[in-house]
């Protein structure tokens, strides 16, 4: 990543149902500055669309700061505007980053009046889902892997991350298309393996994200057997005797999660979530 133009960058919005097009400005929007989110709290949100966010300010919260990308995110004051940001709690000196389509008049006004650098991401800025080049695994910790298909992602896949990573170096293993759709049917998967892996490799606990090149239950067989992990985690609903079984032979450990929340945050799984 080339040396950032300034010392701070500055994002802001509601930040609901975190989508691979959010990631990607966040991401470009890091390229700049270290990046601060300003999150607009729930209150602010009502005023400004008339409607509530589908997701609560405190799981918007966990799953930004669960983003690589982001320094840290902090709750904007109610009175909020989209043309404004609340400089007595920013970083200075800061440069306020916005999309082409959120670019305003009334933002660069604010920007001039108040000495605040401005830039705008253009939409062609945004475009594929680059990968992560990271060298290779050499840290000393215990290689861990998980697989799924992470087609709608949510508070509860970076719940597991965050659990899994405990363990060691995570590598997450992402289902392929042509195997998602022959083990859940038509209609699956919603998003293309390489914009689920984009969003998988966004999570900082996770040390790599690759995409499956098998098929059935244990599609990510030549992932494994080419990382050589030292240990397997599922949660409850992913446990499958193929799987235990396929540990057993190779000598991996095998472990199994309890699928619960985040304290504070509700449940959630990508059936629940589609279309929400």
């Amino acid at each position: 990543m080339p040396e950032p133009a300034f010392s701070h960058a500055i994002v802001s919005g509601s930040f609901d149902d975190l989508r691979s097009r959010d990631i990607r400005f966040l991401e470009e929007a890091s390229r700049l500055g270290a990046l601060t989110v300003v999150l607009w709290p729930d209150e602010a949100i009502q005023a400004m669309q008339g409607k509530r966010p589908k997701f609560p300010l405190a799981e918007r919260i966990y799953l930004l700061n669960a983003i690589r990308y982001v320094g840290q995110a902090i709750v904007a004051p109610v009175e909020v505007s989209p043309d404004t940001l609340p400089l007595d709690n920013l970083p200075a000196p800061a440069c306020w980053v916005v999309t082409e389509g959120d670019d305003t008049p009334a933002k660069r006004a604010f920007c001039q009046s108040h000495g605040v650098d401005y830039h705008m991401v253009r939409q062609a800025e945004l475009q594929g889902f680059p990968a992560l080049h990271l060298s290779e695994h050499n840290s000393g910790h215990p290689k861990v892997i998980v697989t799924g298909c992470y087609d709608w992602f949510h508070s509860g896949h970076v719940r597991f991350f965050e659990e899994a990573s405990r363990y060691g170096d995570l590598y997450v293993v992402v289902g392929n298309d042509v195997n998602v759709h022959f083990l859940k049917g038509e209609g699956h998967p919603l998003f293309p393996q390489d914009e689920r892996r984009y969003i998988v490799q966004s999570c900082r606990f996770v040390h790599q994200a690759l995409i499956t090149s098998g098929m059935g239950w244990m599609d990510a067989e030549p992932e494994i057997d080419r990382i050589k992990p030292d240990i397997y985690i599922v949660n409850e609903d992913g446990d499958r005797l193929e799987k235990r079984e396929f540990c057993q032979q190779r000598g991996i450990q095998y472990v199994v999660l309890k699928r619960a929340p985040k304290p504070g945050l509700a449940p959630r799984q990508s059936t629940d979530l589609r279309g929400f």
